[in-house]
């Protein structure tokens, strides 16, 4: 699966066939260097297959990449956090 960038209207990762966006992560940059990670999305098509992961990987790639802090703000991205110690060495305190 091939994920897409863009940063219009926000930043995000998203996965769209067919003209469907079926599954996107999205975040705003706060302060210059935090990625508040706000919105994870994934289409019940997609569901079970590890999709939601696979966006927050793009995330903290880009995060690593660039030298920025995570914010965690959703639902799964907080849990996501709590259950991972890598990407908490890149949370925001």
């Amino acid at each position: 699966m091939e994920f897409q960038f863009t940063e219009n209207p926000k930043p995000m990762f998203y996965y769209e066939k067919d003209g469907e966006v079926l599954a996107k992560i999205t975040y705003d940059v706060v302060d210059g260097d935090v990625f508040a990670v706000d919105h994870t999305f994934v289409s019940e098509k997609l569901r079970g297959q590890g999709v939601a992961k696979q966006l927050l990987e793009q995330v903290v790639a880009k995060a690593e990449a660039e030298d920025k802090k995570i914010k965690p703000v959703c639902s799964y991205v907080v849990a996501a956090f709590k259950r991972n110690k890598e990407y908490q060495k890149l949370e925001a305190k």
